[in-house]
């Protein structure tokens, strides 16, 4: 078997590549504009047409021209006379309604079009990991790590929306594997690709600046535990200094791209936006110090760029501080819960890759315990030579790894929870991880033992390729097995872990198939149109509309939870959401159906 697998791996590339692009763009046409997209579609769109970036900056461009390239094709409507131009500061979100629903032109089309360049990156993405675990581990491990990333419902689940969540974790992975090839061989060409890639990185996500405290301790301390036959300061040097040089070329990189991105955008209108996101009298000194540098760069149409990107970053680090709220587990709250990501990432991974996790796992502390033996508390210089030549040897593992400690650290401790997808940079790290230890451990054991793992292996794969299949087309919503599969997800946790507004088209099908129902009262959380979709049958509704009515009642469950579960009191003690505005008294029925996951319908007689 290992045997063919290595003379048709070619073969099962393209087939599992087919399957892929086949599922990604079956979904990209079925699923309804998420929430973010609505911001994403028309700001990329400005980007490429108007040269402007008042719309969105609170994310760099790469991931939104791209996704905007085909609409330039689609002689769309953006009328640049309305207000969400003119008069607002970041009209984004009105932005994005006027392209879709308002200006006469087709959102279907351009939603759709709009995918099609992520599901291209995600392709690509694919390939580059099996690509790199190839080189690291060999043929197999390639294709193992390649069935993890292609069969994982989440990636299925995000690979299809204009968001910047696959992106950044397909350029964590350009980007470490350039600036690990600079390591291993620190030659000039290597570190001006690592550059490249460094730059390209922080045009695709602002949070691409937690991969700079892990490659510059590489950086620093791998030149002294390298065999080297000159002297070593000498070698120091010169890793420091290309490395500074990659540093110094990724901003230039920066600034280069943004310009075209910003070359029309006017300074006064800049100058508003830094007043409205950093006020002049805001008592915070680091808001004071980006605000003072922002205005100083934008005294120059040279500067101007940086600027902009200063702007994205400081808006992030105000967002992320400001925290959101969110429902979790029967509560809800502004702060972020510290138990968030672990349970999640629990929920919303698949099983078998969940038990192939630990066992990657365990197989590393076994084989970290057996090169280094401790004797009473010294260890002896036999054994600081097998640390030595392992960390000479494994520098890919423990920079990856490293990173994955690193980024779930920031992600539990930080205040924003609202996804899954937000642990996408560590998934393609932890796929060539875990098929590199699974190499590791097959070439460790002896042929003769080895019959039961590769049983209990193969049973396991077989699992993980099954859930996407038997879980199709729910891959946004998906949960395991634990938590009840998709359709209880929203029991746990909202937002984009389960509803993000995909199923609105699915409530027109549900509809149309159910000519009972004349009209539904709609409370509908995402970036769809429910009277596009659903026409007269839609009224539009909310929690705190009273008084309660007879008859069907659409909820998305997003709004559901937030609204029951929001015991949060105001600054004079009074809940937010008391009983008579809130969804508290539709508990006391059963939901009749449940279209796709995110939207519960009931029927009150």
């Amino acid at each position: 078997m290992q045997k063919f697998l290595k003379q048709r791996y070619q073969l099962i590339i393209v087939v599992i590549s087919v399957i892929f692009l086949g599922v990604s763009i079956l979904n990209a046409n079925n699923d309804a504009i998420t929430f973010d997209e609505v911001a994403h579609i028309p700001a990329g769109y400005s980007y490429l047409t108007q040269h402007d970036m008042r719309l969105n900056p609170e994310h760099p461009p790469l991931i939104k021209n791209l996704a905007a390239f085909p609409l330039l094709f689609m002689n769309l409507n953006f009328d640049t006379s309305q207000k969400f131009w003119t008069e607002k500061v970041n009209g984004q979100w009105t932005a994005g309604r006027h392209l879709l629903w308002e200006a006469g032109n087709n959102p279907d089309k351009i939603i759709f079009w709009a995918r099609i360049p992520i599901i291209l990156l995600s392709l690509v993405f694919g390939l580059f990991i099996f690509k790199w675990t190839k080189e690291i581990a060999g043929t197999l491990a390639g294709l193992l790590a390649f069935v993890f990333y292609s069969f994982d419902p989440n990636i299925l689940g995000h690979n299809h929306y204009v968001t910047t969540d696959l992106g950044i974790a397909a350029f964590f992975t350009f980007a470490f594997y350039y600036f690990l090839k600079f390591i291993k061989k620190p030659t000039w060409k290597n570190a001006l690709i690592g550059g490249l890639f460094l730059g390209l990185l922080q045009l695709a996500k602002f949070s691409s600046i937690v991969a700079f405290p892990i490659l510059g301790l590489v950086l620093i301390f791998y030149p002294l535990i390298k065999k080297v036959r000159t002297n070593r300061l000498k070698v120091w040097f010169d890793y420091f200094s290309k490395g500074v040089i990659a540093f110094t070329l990724s901003l230039v990189i920066v600034w280069a791209y943004y310009i075209p991105n910003t070359y029309k955008m006017p300074a006064e209108n800049f100058h508003k936006t830094v007043d409205f996101y950093f006020q002049a009298d805001d008592i915070n000194p680091d808001s004071q110090i980006t605000r003072k540098v922002m205005l100083a760069l934008n005294q120059s149409d040279i500067s101007r760029p940086m600027a902009e990107y200063i702007l994205g970053v400081g808006m992030v680090f105000k967002r992320v501080a400001g925290g959101n709220g969110a429902y979790f587990m029967g509560e809800v709250s502004d702060n972020a819960f510290p138990a968030y990501f672990p349970t999640v990432f629990a929920f919303k991974e698949t099983l078998p890759f969940l038990i192939l996790i630990f066992f990657a796992s365990l197989f590393t502390l076994f084989q970290i315990f057996s090169a280094i033996k401790i004797s009473g508390e010294k260890i002896c210089q036999r054994n600081f030579n097998n640390v030595l030549r392992w960390l000479r040897s494994n520098v890919v593992e423990y920079t990856l790894l490293g990173f994955i400690i690193l980024y779930a650290y920031l992600s539990i401790t930080g205040n924003l929870n609202i996804g899954f997808r937000h642990l996408f940079p560590i998934l393609p790290f932890t796929y060539i991880l875990v098929a590199k230890k699974i190499h590791d451990y097959f070439k460790f054991i002896p042929k003769r033992k080895s019959s039961f793992s590769k049983y209990l292996f193969t049973l396991l794969l077989v699992w993980l390729i099954a859930e996407p299949i038997i879980n199709y087309p729910y891959y946004l919503s998906y949960f395991n097995e634990i938590a009840g599969g998709p359709k209880n997800g929203y029991h746990y946790v909202t937002d984009s872990n389960t509803d993000w507004g995909q199923d609105l088209k699915r409530l027109q099908i549900f509809l149309n198939k159910h000519p009972e129902i004349k009209d539904v009262r709609v409370d509908y959380f995402g970036g769809g149109n429910p009277k596009y979709y659903l026409g007269d049958k839609y009224i539009q509704w909310w929690d705190s509309k009273r008084p309660i009515e007879k008859g069907w009642y659409a909820v998305s469950t997003n709004f559901l939870q937030g609204s029951v579960y929001d015991t949060r009191l105001k600054p004079d003690g009074t809940p937010r959401k008391p009983d008579n505005e809130s969804w508290r008294w539709v508990t006391k029925y059963q939901p009749t159906y449940q279209v796709g996951t995110s939207i519960l319908i009931y029927h009150i007689q």
